[in-house]
């Protein structure tokens, strides 16, 4: 089923972002906290450094009405710089490749791709960007259509 959520980066703090807003809610982490060193070496990219692996790479939280809040740290050593307006995603989940590709090509028209489509190695069609409005999306299908 198709969804929507909020996705939010952090400067090395999702991991204490998140366990307080767990607390607010008093709901549970969808699944387990995926960190970085859980993230296969990629053969473009040079090893993160040993401080980074431990930081989150994804985390899940269920907040109100079927709601989703999810998080990552997006550290410097892989050339993110977080600032207030830059933290944050609206994640599309769409049911299919086809709408995944349709939703996407639409909202990049006069934006900027920041990563384009493609399989990743978490099993998902992903793809962000930010569109010519300067709102940043996500998109995740887990279809394999």
């Amino acid at each position: 089923m198709a969804k929507v959520s909020t996705y939010l980066n952090f400067p090395r703090t999702t991991e204490a972002a998140f366990n307080f807003y767990k607390s607010v809610f008093g709901t549970e982490f969808s699944t387990p906290i995926g960190r970085f060193r859980d993230m296969p070496p990629q053969p473009d990219q040079p090893p993160l450094p040993a401080a980074d692996l431990d930081l989150v790479m994804h985390v899940a939280l269920p907040i109100l009405g079927g709601f989703e809040l999810m998080g990552t740290d997006a550290p410097e050593s892989m050339g993110f710089k977080v600032n207030i307006g830059n933290n944050l995603y609206i994640n599309l989940q769409p049911d299919t490749r086809a709408e995944t590709k349709r939703l996407f090509d639409a909202l990049a028209a006069g934006g900027k791709v920041e990563m384009p489509l493609q399989d990743m190695f978490w099993g998902a069609y992903y793809g962000s960007l930010t569109d010519r409005f300067g709102v940043q999306w996500m998109l995740n299908c887990d279809s394999k259509d």
